[in-house]
């Protein structure tokens, strides 16, 4: 069970268990759990920024100390991935069940009619965005998306985003800018947005749109996503074999822990 309870200027206190995977705290949580606290994120009124660590993101922070940093002051992390899932378990930490970034957006997206939710869309390639609005508004009558951006912008570009974004006054700013672009730029931008709730959303919009298909439902629950994507996606194979190097480390990550913990 998560406590949740509102502090001093809006911050919100979560009483979630943490796993340190790799030297990255990731919550151990259910979904319902991870869009409860999302909804309390927006309610605050105050900026905070949820990350989606899948394998992949936490090899990644394991030499960008920069990412590293970001992860573990987010106000959640959450098991994007069937080897993050294992590598809770195998690391002794019960993790309920995958929180997927796609799905977790998608049960906000349920629920923002009726809460009068405000959702900008930033990132992805040109046009794709305003593809995934529409999809948005078809499923979920209602839903109110007040801005779209595509992800293609140079340093000087920034200043106009970050204006357009505020003059959208969005409760939920979802960035697909690739992992880890979108989670440095939330980092350093969130503030100054004053947008209560950020989330980095790598491909959503794409499948969203179409762009992209995401695996058939036997095979997310197979945990075989990740071979589905590199059998669309050559180009990834390189990426993906993260996922055996991620397996290697966190065997080698719990030798070590055991063997300081015996040793004091």
């Amino acid at each position: 069970m998560v406590f949740i309870s509102l502090l001093w200027k809006g911050r919100i206190f979560l009483n979630f268990r943490k796993v340190n995977i790799l030297g990255v705290e990731v919550s151990s949580l259910t979904m319902q759990e991870a869009v409860s606290t999302a909804e309390a994120f927006m309610d605050s009124k105050t900026p905070h920024l949820i990350a989606t660590a899948n394998a992949e993101m936490i090899m990644n922070a394991t030499h960008d100390e920069e990412l590293k940093n970001i992860l573990n002051t987010a106000d959640l992390v959450v098991p994007d991935g069937a080897g993050t899932v294992w590598a809770s378990n195998y690391l002794g930490v019960d993790m309920p069940e995958r929180v997927a970034g796609f799905d977790l957006v998608q049960n906000l997206f349920a629920n923002a009619p009726a809460k009068k939710r405000r959702i900008f869309f930033f990132g992805s390639a040109p046009g794709v965005a305003e593809k995934a609005k529409a999809k948005a508004e078809k499923d979920f009558p209602g839903i109110n998306i007040v801005g779209v951006r595509n992800g293609y912008f140079s340093q000087e570009d920034e200043a106009e985003i970050i204006e357009q974004i505020k003059q959208a006054k969005p409760d939920l700013l979802l960035a697909a800018l690739g992992v880890p672009k979108q989670e440095k730029w939330l980092n350093t931008h969130m503030k100054e947005l004053g947008c209560p709730l950020s989330i980095g959303v790598g491909g959503t919009f794409d499948v969203m749109a179409g762009v992209m298909k995401r695996a058939p439902l036997w095979m997310q629950k197979a945990k075989l996503e990740w071979l589905f994507r590199g059998m669309l996606q050559p180009k990834r194979i390189g990426r993906l074999m993260a996922l055996p190097r991620f397996v290697m480390a966190v065997k080698s990550y719990k030798k070590m822990t055991d063997k300081k913990a015996v040793n004091g």
